[in-house]
């Protein structure tokens, strides 16, 4: 659907059963469970899908071994049983999205001892709490099997080491399909589209008045319910509801460094459980690079954070501890960080002991509030925000929640040895075919044929990603800008960031056309696009 349909549609008088304000996972999931129970849906973002929060994760779907531990710790039993919800909505997840999420095996190297069967049984306990839904069973192994899976230790001193397995995923391409799946099922999604104010009458809110950013132009949704889901911005919305609510987020950043393959193995990530303060830090094989971080501090939050030197001197600093390579700063091919909504239960608490639990409420004048969780739990926190909005503004469903088994768009056919046989079929390099196949899964073919048509050229020679990409991204997936789609759309300014600088301009080229932009909106998008590559992506 063209832009100007879709807003159009949002303009509509027959009110929307809901309008959700934010469109990263929590939005985007709501989206999802809604239109898929047959309501009328309504998913606004101020940015691009994702652009937030939710394209910034460490890419891991995971229970949250450090909440494990202090739940054993601790006695605490809420903890206990949320690392247990989340393993179960682990295995969902990569069942519903298999093109865009996998199991990784992740070793814990240890130095001392009496560290081995402390963690061993830690990671067991891990597995057994995941029940049937279990991506793998834990096990020890010696010194030259720690080296064997992950050559870059550093292996003096080691001792022995632990595999566990956890989650991968592709955190924008998931957004952005759960965008579109909640489309496929009659969902009216819109970027670039900012909540001013919320619409009362009688005390009652009955939409938001809404400005397109791209226009200026500014015009009512209505809807019976509204539904707050701006991730680390759900204080602002609260706001425009009532002024004097107290704030119930605590952000911290996150930062996340990318280097070249030759520092992780392709197939096993690393988990470094305890830094010099307590943090825990995982490296990771994601898209042919080595990602690497996360650290806790706290933060204001702001649109787009940037990275210090202070967080990257300190990731680098870790891992050279555990590394026998030299990591250098030079080896940085991209860094960024992300915003994490935690909410304050415990205000006395630091960042790093904040529980990644969520919450829901709703005010007095109607507007529900998600504010908390993280990627893993996103399914369960939808279900529970429709339940609760179709009982608090009287909805009338088809049906009960339909996504513990719904598989999202490009999943439902998905073979998993299904590059091969696109390579064959449409004359592919193998990493191309294997990018696309596992970035679009079933609809890969659709990509590949726009390629046939004289767009299968590389956007940079050292990666995968092709030029009917961008405008299949720009057709299909509501990329309006550049930096949408080699940031989001494609993972390329994220692993390689100079890459990203020269594929700019012809990414602007290939949209222009599918956009309509003239010459002085394709220098404006080559100008904001290299500005933000500069500074936070």
């Amino acid at each position: 659907m063209k832009r100007h349909a879709i807003l159009e549609s949002l303009k509509q008088q027959k009110p929307f059963d809901l309008l959700i304000i934010g469109a990263g996972a929590t939005g985007c999931g709501i989206a999802v469970d809604a239109a898929s129970r047959g309501l009328r849906v309504a998913l606004i973002e101020r940015n691009d899908i994702a652009e937030g929060t939710s394209c910034r994760s460490t890419k891991l779907v995971h229970g949250g071994v450090r909440y494990l531990e202090a739940a054993v710790k601790k006695l605490d039993r809420a903890q206990y049983h949320l690392v247990k919800e989340a393993l179960h909505e682990r295995g969902l997840f990569l069942q519903n999205a298999p093109h865009l999420a996998n199991p990784v095996a992740l070793v814990t190297p240890l130095y001392k001892w009496h560290e081995v069967p402390y963690v061993y049984a830690g990671l067991r306990m891990y597995d057994l709490l995941a029940g049937d839904m279990g991506l793998g069973k834990s096990y020890v192994v010696g010194r030259d099997e720690a080296l064997r899976k992950f050559p870059m230790l550093k292996a003096e001193g080691l001792k022995a080491g632990v595999v566990y397995y956890d989650g991968q995923f592709n955190d924008a391409r998931m957004a952005v399909t759960l965008a579109m799946t909640a489309q496929k099922y009659g969902a009216v999604v819109a970027t670039r589209v900012e909540a001013m104010s919320l619409e009362k009458v009688a005390g009652k809110i009955y939409g938001a008045r809404v400005r397109d950013r791209m226009s200026g132009e500014e015009f009512v949704i209505t809807a019976s319910g509204v539904i707050n889901a701006a991730g680390p911005f759900v204080d602002q919305v609260r706001a425009m509801d009532d002024a004097g609510s107290p704030p119930v987020l605590k952000a911290s950043s996150g930062i996340h460094i990318v280097l070249s393959k030759r520092f992780v193995p392709p197939d096993t990530g690393l988990l470094i459980p305890k830094t010099e303060d307590g943090r825990v830090l995982f490296v990771l094989p994601w898209q042919g690079h080595a990602l690497i971080g996360t650290t806790e501090n706290s933060s204001p939050i702001v649109e787009h954070p940037v990275p210090t030197e202070d967080e990257i001197e300190y990731v680098l600093r870790h891992i050279n501890k555990y590394f026998d390579l030299s990591v250098k700063r030079s080896d940085v091919m991209s860094v960024w960080s992300g915003l994490r909504p935690l909410v304050q239960f415990d205000k006395s608490a630091n960042t790093a002991q904040q529980v990644r639990e969520h919450l829901i409420m709703i005010s007095p004048s109607g507007l529900l509030t998600m504010a908390g969780g993280k990627w893993t739990s996103y399914r369960k926190m939808a279900e529970e925000a429709v339940d609760r909005a179709v009982s608090a503004f009287h909805l009338k469903t088809a049906g009960a929640c339909q996504t513990k088994h719904l598989r999202l768009v490009g999943g439902e056919n998905y073979v998993a040895e299904g590059a091969a046989a696109l390579a064959k079929k449409f004359g592919l390099d193998e990493d191309v075919a294997y990018h696309l196949h596992r970035s679009y899964g079933d609809r890969a073919p659709e990509v590949a044929e726009l390629a046939k048509d004289g767009l299968n050229a590389r956007l940079h020679p050292n990666h995968p990603y092709i030029e009917a990409e961008a405008v299949y991204s720009a057709r299909f997936e509501f990329a309006e800008s550049a930096s949408d789609f080699v940031t989001r759309r494609i993972p390329l300014a994220l692993v390689d960031n100079a890459a990203a600088k020269l594929a700019l301009p012809r990414v602007v080229a290939l949209m222009a056309q599918e956009h309509g932009w003239d010459d002085v909106r394709c220098r404006k998008e080559t100008e904001a696009g290299l500005n933000r590559l500069e500074t936070a992506i």
